[in-house]
């Protein structure tokens, strides 16, 4: 199984891997600069060197990126949405310095301005995002809660922009089960889990899935509210994530993006995970 979580990078990047190391996990995600900026210092070359000689002695495998949280590819806005593809191009060419084969991107918000406007934005700026990179790093389109304007709630959503991008063998997608849940998968127990799974194969394709986010939901099924719960705590619950541990799902890197907080910290989670797993 591959399991782990989204890790800190303070300090410097190649910290992030001593982390994942100290918590016995074999994947990770990272940012790779501060995500709710839109600028970033360049990588320097010795952080670059330490990172991949960890990651090489580590043997965790595979590693994952995330987009900062200021990118909207569906914005009507032409500053934002101009400065969320030189973003995401910059990304793109981040992940690959470093050697880290997967960026996960947030869809994006239309604002209101509708959902023909919103995918027409996001694809033309994924292929020219893609484009300008020039690299092999594939981009996963991660699932929304649903709330307000949000895109990409639903799997016809996210095929709908892998269809339409030029480059479609480099767009692949990311499953949150908290995103999932609000957004009215049901994941609660096993006949809920195998009917999303078929459901996410019949319309997006299981072989565009490369990592799947684990959270329970504090919200309820179809709330559209995005709120991240310990394992087994939230909605989704225990019998859920046994479910899921036992599917389909479990073939995939499962990446944590859990609370830290005074009832659990990742270790608290990933001992949880284990013991699902057992069970």
């Amino acid at each position: 199984m591959m399991l782990g979580f989204h890790v800190s990078i303070a300090g410097s990047i190649d910290q992030a891997v001593d982390r994942a190391v100290d918590l016995g996990i074999n994947t990770f995600q990272i940012f790779t600069t501060n995500p709710r900026t839109w600028y970033s210092k360049p990588l320097n070359s010795p952080e670059v060197y330490l990172f991949k000689k960890k990651i090489r002695k580590s043997s965790i495998n595979p590693i994952f990126s995330h987009m900062p949280y200021l990118s909207n590819l569906a914005s009507p806005r032409n500053d934002v949405y101009n400065l969320s593809i030189k973003l995401l191009t910059m990304e793109l060419k981040r992940c690959c310095r470093l050697g880290v084969p997967f960026l996960v991107t947030h869809i994006g918000s239309h604002l209101g301005a509708g959902k023909k406007l919103g995918f027409n934005r996001i694809v033309k700026g994924i292929d020219k995002a893609l484009l300008d990179a020039g690299v092999d790093v594939m981009l996963l389109l991660e699932n929304t809660a649903g709330m307000g304007n949000s895109m990409g709630s639903s799997f016809e959503d996210v095929k709908k922009i892998i269809d339409g991008v030029y480059s479609d063998e480099l767009v692949g997608f990311c499953f949150d089960t908290c995103h999932a849940f609000a957004a009215g998968y049901d994941l609660r127990c096993k006949d809920a889990v195998e009917h999303t799974l078929t459901v996410l194969d019949s319309v997006v394709g299981l072989k565009k899935l490369k990592l799947v986010h684990l959270n329970d939901s504090a919200n309820r099924l179809s709330s559209f509210l995005d709120r991240h719960e310990h394992i087994g705590l939230g909605e989704i619950g225990d019998e859920g994530f046994s479910a899921i541990l036992h599917s389909e799902f479990c073939s995939y890197p499962m990446i944590m993006e859990t609370p830290i907080d005074e009832r659990r910290g990742n270790f608290e989670n990933l001992m949880k995970v284990h013991s699902l797993v057992g069970r």
